[in-house]
Formats: C-alpha cells, sequence, structure tokens
C-alpha cells in the first residue's frame, strides 16, 4: 500500500499565517476572539458579537481574471495554497501533472456574496443588472472550482462540502486518491469566512456563546463547567499529500505521515451527537493507521464548547483511550473555523509532533463532571509523541478522524 506524507503547508488563522507565530501565540495561550463591531450594526438583537477573525488581507496579488470570481473564502484559501506550494518546493509541471489533484471545502462558500446577490434581488424585484460572478463565488464548491483554474489543476477534483468535516473530509479524499494509486500529489484543505450569517446558524439553534460579550478572551471553554456555547471563527489551510516515494525521489521536506483516516455517517439525527458515531470513527482510523490506541500521544478534539456535544465526545473517547492519553481543543485559542477547522487543526496537530508541544487547553478552570474522566491538558506539555488523532463532527451525524505520525 502506498503511504501518503504531508510535503507543505500554508494557512491563514486567527492566530497567524506561520508556524513560528502560530506557535508563540499557543505558547503564550493568546486568544483570536475579538469583539466584532460591525455585527451590532448590521443586525438587531444578536446575542453573541464576538468571533475569531483573521487579520486584514490585501489579495490584489491574485490577479483580476481569477479574483473577480472568488470571494472572500476562495481568495483566502489561494494564499494559503500559494504558501503551500512554495513551501513544497513542487516545480510548475509537476503542479499541472495530470497526476495531480485537488480536494478542498467549505460549509457554505461565500457569505457576503450569497447575502449581497439576495438582498439585491429582493430590493430591486428582478435579476437584472446582477453581477455574474455572483454564483462562482457563492457555490458550495468554490474554493476547489477557482483553485484550480488559478493554479491550472489538470487532475481530479473532489469538492467536499459537509460543514465542520469540510475540510477534514477533503483531507481524507486526497490521502485516499494517493494511497489508493489514483493521483500522487493532492491539494487538500479548506476554509470559512467570517459573516453574521453563519453566526445567525448557530444562535438559532441555541448554540452559540452568549455570556461573553464583554470579555470575549474567556469563551468558547470546551469541557469547561461553565461554557455556553460555541464561538465562530474564520481561516483557511492547504496541504499538500504525496506519495511517499514520490516525495523522497525529489527531497522534498516532510512534515509528517498521514498515517489513518476514517469517515462515518451516525444515520440519526442531524443535530444530537452521537457518543456511539464518534468512538466508531476513531476506531476505524486507528484500524486504517494499523494502530493500537495506546499508540496515540495526543488527541486534538473537536469539541466546540457546546453543552451536549462535549460531553458525548469526551465519553466516546473514554470508550477508546481510557483517561491516559492527553487531550485538548485547540478551540479553546480561535473558536470554531466551520468548514476551515480540520485543516488548521491538522496543521496545529503536526506542530504538535515537529515542535514537541502539546497545547493546553484555554479556559478550562473546572472540568464538567458530565464529561468522561479524560487527561485534559491544562499546561502545555513539552513532549516527544510519534501519534497524533485529529477528529471533527459535523451537523448530519457526520463523523471524520485523522491521524499523523513522525516519519
Amino acid at each position: 500500500m502506498r503511504r501518503v506524507v504531508v510535503t507543505g503547508i500554508g494557512f491563514l488563522s486567527p492566530l497567524g499565517d506561520n508556524i513560528a507565530t502560530l506557535k508563540e501565540n499557543i505558547i503564550q495561550k493568546k486568544s483570536g476572539v475579538k469583539i466584532i463591531e460591525s455585527w451590532s450594526q448590521e443586525m438587531e438583537d444578536m446575542v453573541t458579537l464576538i468571533a475569531a477573525p483573521v487579520a486584514e488581507q490585501n489579495f490584489n496579488d491574485i490577479p483580476r481574471k481569477y479574483r473577480r470570481s472568488m470571494g472572500r473564502v476562495a481568495q483566502m484559501t489561494a494564499r494559503s495554497m500559494q504558501t503551500a506550494i512554495d513551501d513544497s518546493g513542487l516545480e510548475q509541471s509537476e503542479i499541472q501533472n495530470i497526476r495531480t489533484g485537488i480536494s478542498f471545502g467549505s460549509t457554505m462558500g461565500a457569505n457576503e456574496t450569497l447575502m449581497e446577490w439576495i438582498t439585491s434581488v429582493y430590493t430591486n424585484k428582478n435579476f437584472k443588472r446582477q453581477n455574474s460572478m455572483i454564483f462562482l463565488k457563492a457555490m458550495s464548491h468554490t474554493i476547489g472550482a477557482n483553485l484550480a483554474a488559478l493554479f491550472g489543476i489538470k487532475g481530479r477534483s473532489i469538492p467536499t462540502c459537509s460543514a465542520c468535516t469540510s475540510s477534514s473530509q477533503a483531507i481524507g479524499a486526497g490521502y485516499e486518491s494517493v494511497k489508493y494509486g489514483m493521483s500522487d500529489i493532492m491539494f487538500v484543505g479548506g476554509a470559512e469566512g467570517l459573516h453574521y450569517l453563519s453566526e445567525g446558524v448557530f444562535e438559532v439553534i441555541g448554540a452559540s456563546s452568549a455570556g461573553y460579550n464583554d470579555k470575549p478572551q474567556f469563551t468558547p471553554r470546551p469541557f469547561d463547567k461553565n461554557r455556553d456555547g460555541l464561538i465562530i471563527g474564520e481561516g483557511a489551510g492547504t496541504l499538500v499529500l504525496e506519495e511517499y516515494e514520490h516525495a523522497k525521489k525529489r527531497g522534498a521536506k516532510i512534515y509528517a505521515e498521514l498515517k489513518g483516516y476514517a469517515t462515518t455517517c451516525d444515520g440519526n439525527h442531524l443535530t444530537t451527537p452521537s457518543r456511539e458515531g464518534m468512538s466508531s470513527v476513531m476506531r476505524l482510523s486507528l484500524a486504517d493507521a494499523n494502530l493500537t490506541p495506546d499508540r496515540i500521544g495526543y488527541i486534538n478534539a473537536h469539541a466546540t464548547a457546546t453543552l451536549k456535544g462535549d460531553i458525548e465526545e469526551s465519553h466516546a473517547t473514554h470508550s477508546i483511550f481510557g483517561n491516559k492519553t492527553p487531550i485538548s481543543s485547540t478551540k479553546s485559542y480561535m473558536g470554531h473555523l466551520l468548514g476551515g477547522c480540520g485543516v488548521v487543526e491538522s496543521i496545529i496537530s503536526m506542530m504538535a509532533l515537529n515542535e514537541k508541544l502539546i497545547p493546553a487547553n484555554r479556559n478550562l478552570d473546572e472540568v464538567d463532571e458530565a464529561c468522561a474522566n479524560l487527561d485534559y491538558i491544562l499546561e502545555h506539555r513539552d513532549e516527544n509523541i510519534k501519534f497524533v488523532m485529529n477528529n471533527n463532527f459535523a451537523f448530519g451525524g457526520i463523523n471524520t478522524s485523522l491521524i499523523f505520525s513522525k516519519i
């Protein structure tokens, strides 16, 4: 069976756009959550007025003929993909080879463009003088389509649109494409742009943090007794996945091996989390990696700080790992990046492997007694570990689990 390795990384996140900055902000336990001043002006009676934005960006370096069909979500990912390409050292001939493909996902496409279009149509009561680029910006596969055109990708294109598992499933799709011989290189990842429409979804279902608008640094609080819901963020990320011998032959730098992947569906309730579904996907990922639970040195949990989700996930994790495996949720630093969380959290997981830094949980002052007895990390740990697991779960009962290892 072919081995799959990560040979390039690029990302934008609320904690920075490079490993050195990201690492330092995590060491300092900095929060990326801020007050979003515009939300109180754009919408009335919003419950949550805080989120985790990416620093202001200028995307004018993207040629206009490509940029005109991109919303913020595609523009951010284009920046991350260019960084990953530069990092990987790939030649243009390798990027545009038929054996090189692409797999990206997001929850909604460009929310700001969708809102602009709906408002215009509703106000004008017609489709005249509408911007012809609107659909190309807002469609759910806008990232993969735009990036394939921008970078000249000729191989497989596998768009994913599965809410909070979008980029995790994109990574998994790329992994399987390389592992089973359908591609030699896959650009994979995902993104989400910040918009009050995304926040509104979680307010409607009562899952958004509402009690910390005046002190944003104290939320979200995964696994904590006083958690009151999630905080959304934005971000984008790209991994270059490459067949191991192919990477070795060209002398590529290797960050980690993608050792295991699994995805499942609960087939039950659209929003109620299932500990059985969560535990099954972790078991399948371990089986794919041919590992026993005791080999995992760190678990980067999905844990979004919702009241029920954290409880179910903790018990699902305990059913496999007991209380011996260190666990934290890096959403406590940057909120929930939705379609972008899987790839950015995978990058943090690989950082834990390579930088000997297992991130602590922020805002975990008192573990909820309803959560399972796990090894919740309260202070950063400087440990040499070989395997990490990154888990993500989404509405619709979609579950993903990724395992990375040192090479």
